[in-house]
């Protein structure tokens, strides 16, 4: 018994086709990876299923009574809500039946013998699916949850609003977690996660009986948790039984046998024409003529898939800058609060260091404190001689109404229209992509544009924020060549160690020298 069935799917914005007659089948139990590159419609998918798109044809059928769990990465949190008020709202619905039984009870002093018999009976029914809902443990389990993901250090008293970019990933994914649906649906949940909260959150997917969609470019931590990968490319989607590296070597010989088939058939193809072509016009071999453009005109024509732009990252190098490049000065960093002990650091020339440490933290206000966007809560920062600084942010700013060609070019006024289009045509993005408005591209294609500002200015250091997120294993790979080649210097936040393994020189671990508690 499936629990969502999706069938003929076509959907797409303006004249961009996203899905083209797709089907699928979700089976209880089932862990599923959808991958594919950025841009192929992996959180389109999740919007039409969860009914926050509707698609241009197909149906989406969910089967009786499914509680579905989405993890969004664009979920607004209220203004005014603390961390545990949004903990709890995870059993609203609990809450209400207690508001029900509570009525049925009024109720009964009043009823009629018959009433009463029926009341009992729904009485029961409510009592029993309270206590397997754990209703009476609710406070124990928010506690237990926001233990797990290290949001009892950030303050369960918290508003929602102040948080970073990870405590608000970790504040869903906690409600989420408490909800228990039927079925989790799970779009890139290890951005902005440290190394150990991705650990837990892995042992609490392999735990978990039921079914579970997840989109995610973190290769190790696909493989640990999925059976099964859903492979979105070229308007279709098509199933794989195994993990990611194993649908990588069946996809890949399922290409190279097209391939060789498509070249078989071109071939044919060009014999008959030719055939054709010399024997029609004489009377003598004018029928083998024709039975041959009949067989031409009846084939079913093997057609390739356009290739995917890869992307290719240069980094343009400015002046040579000076010895030091940052050095603090007993400097705390925080808002209102400080975040740090006192800092004394040196950032030298030549320096390609890794910035780790739990979410909170202060890893992103360090960056921000060392750039002077921000002031220090005491001490100070100075820079360098002849810095040529690229920073790249957690997140795109504005509200993404332009179009990508008008994004590079208020950056590069002095670009012609080529050099532009084919500026961000390196970076990945196609002619579709890069005559878009920057706020239909899925976080992947946003951070190639951003990337593309970033290498077409000469810089000596490069301060960049969680560069991986959103992006497909084909840009991470190729970024990361190019952060090796780059002979500047790097400052880096990331979370993820097969990134900044072989690229950084040092790592730094901020939860060293945080004034908070980490757990």
């Amino acid at each position: 018994m499936s629990i969502l069935n999706v069938e003929h799917l076509t959907h797409g914005f303006g004249d961009r086709a996203i899905f083209n007659d797709v089907s699928f089948r979700l089976l209880p139990g089932e862990h599923i990876g959808l991958v594919g590159a950025n841009g192929e419609g992996k959180s389109t998918f999740m919007n039409i299923i969860t009914g926050k798109l509707t698609p241009d044809e197909g149906k989406v059928e969910w089967a009786k009574r499914v509680r579905v769990g989405y993890l969004d990465q664009h979920t607004v949190l209220q203004a005014g809500m603390t961390v545990r008020q949004v903990l709890s709202s995870a059993f609203d619905f609990l809450y209400e039946m207690e508001t029900q039984m509570n009525e049925i009870c009024d109720k009964m002093g009043e009823a009629t013998e018959e009433e009463l018999e029926a009341y009992m009976e729904e009485l029961g029914t409510i009592q029993d699916l309270l206590t397997m809902h754990d209703f009476y443990m609710i406070d124990t389990k928010v506690e237990e949850v926001a233990r797990a993901l290290g949001l009892t250090e950030i303050g369960l008293e918290r508003d929602v609003t102040e948080l970073s970019g990870g405590q608000r990933t970790k504040v869903l994914l906690g409600k989420l977690l408490l909800e228990k649906p039927d079925i989790l649906l799970l779009d890139e949940p290890t951005n902005y996660l440290d190394a150990e909260h991705i650990e837990w959150l892995k042992r609490y997917l392999n735990d978990y009986e039921n079914a579970f969609i997840l989109i995610s470019h973190d290769i190790p931590f696909l493989n640990s948790v999925i059976n099964l990968i859903y492979h979105m490319d070229n308007k279709e989607l098509n199933r794989y039984v195994g993990d990611y590296d194993k649908f990588q070597e069946v996809y890949a010989m399922k290409k190279s046998q097209l391939e060789a088939a498509y070249n078989k058939q071109q071939k044919e193809i060009a014999d008959l024409k030719d055939f054709v072509a010399r024997n029609k016009a004489r009377v003598a071999t004018r029928n083998m003529a024709m039975s041959r453009q009949k067989k031409l005109d009846k084939m079913d024509v093997i057609e390739l898939a356009a290739e995917k732009p890869k992307p290719e990252f240069h980094f343009k190098e400015a002046r040579t800058p000076g010895r030091v490049l940052f050095q603090t000065h007993d400097l705390v960093i925080g808002y209102d609060a400080p975040l740090s002990k006192p800092l004394n650091l040196t950032m030298e020339r030549g320096q390609k260091i890794a910035l780790i440490g739990a979410n909170g933290i202060g890893k992103t206000t360090l960056l921000k404190s060392l750039l002077g966007l921000i002031p220090a809560v005491s001490g100070a920062t100075e820079q360098g001689d002849y810095l040529e600084i690229g920073y790249f942010e957690q997140e795109m700013s504005g509200d993404g109404s332009n179009t990508c060609i008008q994004e590079i070019w208020q950056e590069f006024p002095g670009f012609s229209q080529y050099e532009v289009r084919s500026a961000l045509a390196k970076c990945g993005l196609t002619t579709k992509h890069i005559e878009s408005l920057v706020k239909v591209l899925s976080g992947g294609e946003q951070a190639k544009v951003r990337l593309c500002k970033l290498i077409n200015r000469p810089t000596n250091v490069l301060v960049l924020d969680e560069p991986t997120n959103h992006l497909d294993v084909d840009a991470k790979d190729e970024l990361k060549r190019a952060l090796i080649a780059y002979k500047g210097s790097i400052l880096m936040v990331c979370h993820e160690p097969e990134f900044y393994d072989g690229l950084a020189s040092e790592v730094w671990d901020l939860s060293k020298w945080t004034t908070l508690v980490t757990g």
